[in-house]
């Protein structure tokens, strides 16, 4: 269609500060604050109306395990576990554990109000309803972070930056390294459901998930898996994760937006489903649906270090570990129905739905396995970076090993991570590869971190 010459203009300055994180989701909050309690002063910037990401503006309200496989050991502290006791004084978190699946079910909303405290408590400056639209390099360093918001296009001047978009937008535009997989994990529109409660009542032993993939119905789902989790303090309302848009790269703006009518469609058609074919589907009231479609994986940095599945499932141990975890191995497919798990106990698992699970190992038995895995510091750091530093779901893993550090618990640790990184590059006057690992894990364990 051509293009359009843009007349150049004056974009003004709208702050000046030591870090900017560009990304407010809970793993760029945490980030900027823990720079900011380090001594740095620290703006964010998020293109919602409020800060959470996928825990808030997707609805996606379950965070995973705090402790080992074992259930014995507490292995992720700092700020999860902070803002978990803070949700609990306000009703807005359930704790299911220890048992085989240990983990918190939250109440977004809440989430969202302790969210902002963090952020005003620490004296962040925030930029909300704002988008990034372009870095300003300078001979390999970025010095500028353009955005656009309702007073129009405004420029941040950072000493150093923290790419907490999860699609690597700061990273891309400034040049730096990345790569891209073919057949990326669909993304999955997310809602609330009120009224399941009196379809149990009347359908005894009803699943959700069997139900809505069931092809005796029009409406049922053709592939994909479904997981659902009460909201923590409101009764009979219901999260459901259960659409899916396949061979969609939501790092495209056209495929995003088709993503996101198509996720959309399918969240009707279950609605239409329970409500058509179910004795007591007429209490169904869908009550909410997502602001943006939960994203798993489009673009990931390529850092100092590539995490490998390997790794994760063998629990290497680094020198410059900044995180732990237990989540398994989670890998959903684009090519075809529902998803593969690996455990770090040698099982592995192919779940579909209207199929029996079909169980196997990645690994014969052994006397000791290991109960947590690690994310090094220098996943974190981009090739070529001197003030730049990713955190979240950009991380530098392959496709096993992102399958299971991608997950909430383990991206706000990377935040923390990256923000404690950022300061002492600050104090030192020295670039993010230089970080020294033992002063950062120093630093970390000082602030609340568990660091191992």
């Amino acid at each position: 269609m051509g293009y359009l010459t843009e007349p150049a203009r004056e974009v003004p300055v709208v702050h000046t500060c030591d870090l900017c994180v560009v990304g407010g989701s809970c793993t760029g909050v945490f980030a900027a604050v823990r720079a900011a309690q380090l001594g740095a002063e620290v703006c964010v910037v998020e293109s919602n109306g409020f800060f959470g990401g996928v825990a808030t503006a997707g609805l996606v309200n379950i965070w995973h395990s705090l402790l080992d496989t074992r259930n014995e050991r507490q292995l992720i502290g700092g700020l999860t576990a902070e803002v978990v006791e803070r949700l609990k004084k306000r009703g807005g978190v359930v704790e299911h554990t220890p048992t085989a699946s240990s983990h918190f079910v939250l109440n977004t909303a809440e989430l969202i109000l302790e969210l902002d405290a963090l952020v005003m408590e620490h004296h962040i400056c925030p930029f909300l309803h704002a988008r990034f639209v372009q870095p300003v390099v300078d001979d390999g360093r970025v010095v500028a972070a353009i955005i656009e918001d309702k007073t129009g296009r405004r420029a941040i001047r950072a000493r150093l930056f923290i790419d907490a978009t999860g699609d690597g937008d700061l990273l891309v535009r400034a040049g730096f390294p990345f790569r891209k997989l073919e057949d990326v994990q669909p993304p999955t529109m997310c809602f609330h459901l009120h009224g399941l409660d009196e379809i149990r009542r009347q359908n005894p032993g009803f699943d959700l998930a069997k139900v809505v993939h069931d092809p005796q119905y029009p409406e049922a789902l053709r592939q994909g898996l479904l997981w659902h989790a009460a909201v923590a303090g409101v009764p009979d309302l219901t999260l459901v994760a259960g659409t899916r848009a396949h061979n969609a790269d939501c790092s495209d703006a056209d495929q995003l937006t088709q993503a996101s009518l198509e996720t959309r469609r399918q969240v009707r058609s279950m609605c239409d489903l329970l409500r058509r074919h179910l004795p007591g589907g007429e209490s169904v009231a869908l009550a909410a649906i997502a602001a943006q479609i939960g994203i798993r994986e489009t673009r990931h940095a390529q850092c100092l270090h590539t995490l490998t599945e390997a790794e994760v499932l063998h629990g290497v141990r680094f020198d410059d570990a900044i995180a732990n975890g237990t989540y398994r191995v989670d890998v959903h497919h684009s090519g075809k129905a529902g998803l593969t798990f690996r455990y770090l106990d040698g099982r592995e698992d192919y779940c579909a739905p209207g199929q029996p699970t079909q169980s196997g190992r990645w690994r014969p038995i052994q006397d000791e396995d290991p109960t947590f895995y690690q994310i090094p510091y220098r996943s974190l750091v981009p090739q070529g970076a001197s003030n730049l530093l990713v955190a979240g779901r950009l991380v530098d893993a392959d496709r096993g090993a992102y399958g299971a550090v991608r997950v909430m618990v383990n991206c706000n640790q990377t935040g923390e991570a990256a923000g404690a990184a950022a300061a002492l590059a600050l104090r030192e006057n020295g670039g993010v590869a230089e970080v020294n690992a033992v002063k950062l894990r120093q630093t970390l364990s000082d602030i609340g971190a568990i660091i191992l």
